[in-house]
């Protein structure tokens, strides 16, 4: 394992113009065209849920305008809406440019991966299909690699809560990667504590894992059969949750826990922190890990994503607000 050379910078981002849905922002992906979904109103088990009654719903924002807004996406009849528990969500656009959402679902603590197509004129998601599998048992986040077929991670062995306290508890690397098409579904890596935020680089030669509760994100070989083998585990010394890919430079971004037992407590007094790291040449003996942004919770609790497009940067959380910030 290498240790990264972490850039104990602070707060860096010049503006924090608007906060954005009050009922979390889980997971953000942002096409290439500045269109930024956003995954909100997760009930994950042992963390409080501001809105237990309320249904997740599906976020869009365009980050070309001056003053960006987040506008609810209206989904096709047939879903059922009342169930909807979003949690990881990840982008496929085709030669066409379709636009296919993949989002984690969790109806009644299940796991399933529901498959949307995006129409832009109406700001409406089509359902096509829901996704269910024996290997996708505690789904925690998705990148898609076709229209119909994506990487999912299993941050729990175990689907019964207490069962995953007690894996949690035991230290069991038994969290795995699957991977999902109609014609082959496989595990295809595995030994993780508890796999979280995955993603893909740019050249779409690596997959990358973020293992929140071992402190690190490993970096894996995608092969031509969709096995994935383990490159380099790069340490940190905060508990990492979502991956974000900057298109241009690879860079990654991460939003992190610096505490995550504080997520599990509801407590005013003593809030969970967020913070953002950069990495920077993953592939480098040694990488550069920036800490772009810290906050003790005062302003935002529980970081869980960071995207960036154009100089400008999304910050999600679990169960709070999202920040919209200027680099």
């Amino acid at each position: 394992m290498l240790m990264a050379l972490l850039k104990k910078t602070g707060r860096t981002i010049s503006s924090l113009k608007q906060t954005l849905p009050e009922t979390g922002s889980e997971d953000i992906d942002i096409l290439p065209n500045g269109l930024a979904f956003i995954s909100s109103g997760l009930k994950y088990p042992g963390i409080k849920s501001p809105a237990p009654d309320k249904p997740g719903e599906i976020f869009l924002m365009d980050l070309n305008e001056d003053n960006p807004r987040a506008v609810e996406l209206r989904i096709s009849r047939g879903f059922d809406l009342a169930s909807f528990n979003p949690h990881g969500i990840s982008t496929y656009v085709d030669k066409d440019d379709n636009v296919y959402l993949f989002v984690v679902n969790h109806p009644h603590q299940k796991s399933t991966v529901e498959l949307f197509k995006f129409v832009e004129d109406d700001n409406s998601l089509v359902h096509l299909k829901t996704i269910r599998h024996d290997l996708l048992t505690s789904v925690n986040d998705v990148v898609a690699m076709g229209p119909d077929s994506f990487y999912a991670t299993n941050d729990h062995y175990f689907c019964d809560f207490i069962l995953m306290f007690l894996e949690m508890f035991l230290g069991l690397n038994w969290s795995n990667v699957v991977y999902y098409s109609p014609k082959e579904v496989k595990e295809v890596a595995a030994g993780f504590y508890s796999a979280n935020g995955i993603n893909i680089s740019p050249d779409r030669r690596y997959i990358y894992v973020a293992d929140a509760f071992d402190h690190n994100v490993h970096v894996m070989e995608k092969h031509a059969n969709w096995n994935l083998t383990h490159v380099k585990t790069l340490q940190l010394d905060t508990l990492v949750d979502n991956l974000s890919i900057d298109p241009h430079t690879g860079d990654i971004w991460i939003g992190c826990h610096p505490n995550g037992m504080k997520l599990f407590y509801s407590d005013p007094e003593n809030l969970p922190a967020s913070e953002v790291l950069r990495i920077q040449n993953i592939l480098s003996e040694e990488p550069t890990v920036t800490r772009v942004y810290t906050d003790n919770g005062s302003v935002l609790q529980g970081s869980s994503v960071a995207s960036v497009y154009e100089g400008k940067l999304l910050i999600g959380t679990v169960f709070h607000r999202a920040l919209y910030c200027e680099l």
